[in-house]
């Protein structure tokens, strides 16, 4: 399989930097697609990392793109209702003639994460089992439908729901870690793994276990924040500044569960070969800086990486 090369739209950094600039997004994504980029990806929060709403946008950038696959990094599905986020998907799948994958989340176990649950009275502790539910559910109503009954949801008709452009629905594939439950039910219920985990080696194990539960085809892929900078010193320097800006932590810190890596190109390529190594097909790339240039990435890591895909 040859390995897609993706870049995230900076919706969160803008909002960071007092912005807002929703019209700047669609922009981005227009020069994203023409240096050559495989996908274009957005983040999802209300409140605890606002932002602009992704699927409102990647609705934007499917009527402003041609090919350009378009995806979430991560969609928070519990904070969602289940119905209507099927009939939104659909829809930004019709807009852009099927090129939206899902990726999914649970929201992070932590302070923010548990506040936006709270402010949108949603329950905390079950998340993970309603996003596995909710996922069902859009399947069957992007299916034909017929009655859904399960524990949280119970339609008795989805053959009316709105179908997506692409046969079967947009791929699912959930953002996670490499604990045994996320692999479990990467191997037993999605289309595709979106971890960011900070070490090619724990990949490749994580991978093979996946692989040791499964024979359905399920796409690897990895989130991974770059600042690319032939003076390291500075990368790292900027990285930190991006991390304290966006986590409230610094990169020592970030860097023990988070893919980041500062440096030259060759040095940012060198270590996501690492990851091509050990199984990943699909790279979502976050570039770690407030002030983003996807030009720069294209033109001296995008060649490199093709390279690394192709050896």
């Amino acid at each position: 399989m040859p390995v897609s090369i993706g870049l995230m739209l900076p919706s969160r950094e803008t909002a960071m930097t007092g912005r807002h600039d929703a019209p700047g997004l669609i922009a981005f994504a227009r020069v994203a697609e023409e240096s050559g980029f495989d996908s274009l990806w957005t983040g999802d929060s209300v409140l605890a990392r606002p932002r602009v709403d992704p699927l409102t946008l990647l609705a934007a950038v499917g009527v402003t793109t041609s090919r350009i696959s378009l995806g979430t990094a991560a969609l928070i599905g519990p904070l969602r209702p289940p119905l209507l986020t099927s009939a939104q998907a659909a829809t930004v799948d019709q807009l852009s003639g099927g090129r939206l994958i899902l990726g999914l989340g649970s929201g992070s176990p932590v302070p923010e994460s548990r506040r936006e649950f709270d402010a949108m009275a949603m329950p905390f502790s079950d998340r993970a089992r309603r996003l596995d539910e909710a996922a069902q559910l859009w399947r069957r109503a992007w299916n034909g439908g017929g009655r859904f009954s399960g524990q949280y949801w119970q339609i008795d008709r989805l053959d009316s729901a709105l179908p997506p452009a692409r046969a079967g629905g947009p791929p699912l594939w959930l953002a996670g870690g490499d604990s045994e439950r996320v692999i479990a039910r990467v191997a037993e219920r999605y289309d595709g793994w979106l971890p960011y985990l900070p070490d090619a080696g724990a990949y490749r194990r994580a991978w093979t276990r996946i692989g040791e539960l499964t024979a359905r085809p399920i796409t690897p892929a990895l989130y991974a924040t770059v600042c690319v900078d032939a003076d390291r010193r500075r990368a790292r320097d900027t990285l930190d500044a991006y991390t304290r800006a966006y986590y409230r932590q610094p990169l020592a810190a970030m860097s023990t569960f988070q893919a980041f890596c500062g440096g030259s190109a060759q040095e940012c390529a060198d270590w996501l070969a690492g990851y091509v190594d050990a199984g990943a097909r699909h790279l979502v790339l976050r570039i770690g800086a407030l002030d983003p240039h996807p030009q720069m990435v294209a033109r001296d890591l995008l060649p490199l990486l093709r390279q690394a895909g192709n050896s």
